[in-house]
């Protein structure tokens, strides 16, 4: 229940945070495709932890066993692909206090509400570590789209009151890995990166905005009413951990315009395509792709567990004080791009499958 995402491309994640393991199961791959083991480990470096002051110290390699679904020369199958990463640095110790007491912000307290149980250590799978499984998911559906020259390249846009100035039709990730924090604007990237690591000193923490943009994606992908492109990618984002706001194209800003400013004018290209001459709608019309480039704004909260104590209650009701402990991140955020990534990428895998099926 709630665990699986996808119709076409289907993927399910399992573990807990601190539990022996973290991985994921991938169906629907078409079979035949070159699926090399390096990428998917370069897709969960990105994302692993420890990487530098900016994210939690948490020593984890994030080595991934691909257990069923390749070939030995790394090619699908077409039948399930199952992928294991194991736990090798979990402290569960840090959070004896977590037990009758809940965290502010977090999800432990709803977790009892729903189940009446929860894993305890590391937030059990409300932690930002049930993400792995989707980072490995995420380079399976890239290998899906490589061949069909979909390009996704996510960054941070915002950290707290710090913005980027960013060309997106020119970001590489490249570029963006280029910086800690994960933003190709290098001024705004030094400011971003004091802003966490002040933060951090002060026992807080911050959160941010992420810019994502999809090249490439064909006119006609996507599907109209309740399975539109935009709303599943909506979904995908918020199902993340953290993510309190999406927004594609003009989003939010788009309210304050008129039809006349805010309506994207068609034309035809020297090559005889179809464009558009701005793209407001952010690459989505009617819930599916015009052919223009993919436009999303993901917004992230300030991680929930901070290294202060905060007034809270027991799982009586009862008055408490939380003390601090355990190893996290001080924003989430550059640790998200990857994870951003792979969302996008598999919405947009599932929906090329979905279209060929229906349309050829």
């Amino acid at each position: 229940m709630g665990n699986r995402f996808g119709t076409a491309l289907t993927v399910t994640t399992f573990g807990e945070s601190h539990g022996p393991g973290v991985g994921v199961i991938v169906d629907g791959c078409p079979p035949r495709l070159a699926v090399p083991r390096a990428m998917i480990q370069a897709a969960l470096d990105r994302r692993r932890p420890g990487q530098s002051t900016l994210t939690s110290p948490r020593r984890e390699p994030d080595e991934v066993e691909i257990l069923s679904g390749l070939t030995d020369d790394e090619r699908t199958l077409g039948t399930p692909i199952a992928m294991l990463v194991r736990t090798v640095d979990a402290r569960s110790r840090d959070y004896a206090n977590v037990e009758t007491a809940y965290r502010p912000s977090h999800a432990d307290y709803t977790y009892d509400a729903k189940f009446g149980v929860r894993a305890v250590a590391g937030g059990g799978r409300a932690s930002a570590r049930e993400t792995v499984g989707r980072v490995a998911a995420g380079a399976v559906a890239e290998a899906i789209l490589a061949p069909l020259g979909v390009r996704i390249v996510a960054w941070v846009d915002e950290v707290e009151h710090v913005a980027a100035a960013v060309d997106g039709d020119a970001v590489t990730r490249a570029d963006v890995d280029a910086t800690e924090v994960r933003c190709p604007d290098r001024v705004a990237a030094a400011a971003m990166t004091a802003c966490i690591e002040g933060a951090r000193k002060d026992g807080d923490s911050v959160g941010g905005v992420i810019r994502a943009v999809a090249h490439g994606v064909p006119a006609g992908w996507g599907a109209p009413v309740f399975d539109k492109l935009d709303a599943e990618l909506a979904k995908a984002m918020l199902s993340i951990p953290a993510v309190k706001g999406f927004e594609v194209g003009s989003g939010f800003a788009g309210a304050r315009l008129r039809g006349s400013t805010h309506n994207d004018e068609l034309y035809r290209d020297d090559a005889g395509r179809i464009r558009t001459r701005t793209n407001r709608a952010g690459g989505i019309v009617g819930g599916i792709a015009n052919g223009e480039p993919i436009t999303m704004r993901i917004a992230f909260k300030p991680t929930a567990t901070i290294m202060r104590a905060q007034a809270t209650v027991d799982r009586d009701g009862n008055a408490a004080t939380l003390a601090p402990r355990g190893r996290h991140d001080p924003c989430v955020l550059p640790r998200a791009v990857p994870i951003v990534e792979a969302m996008t990428a598999l919405v947009l895998a599932d929906h090329y499958l979905r279209h060929r099926g229906q349309c050829g």
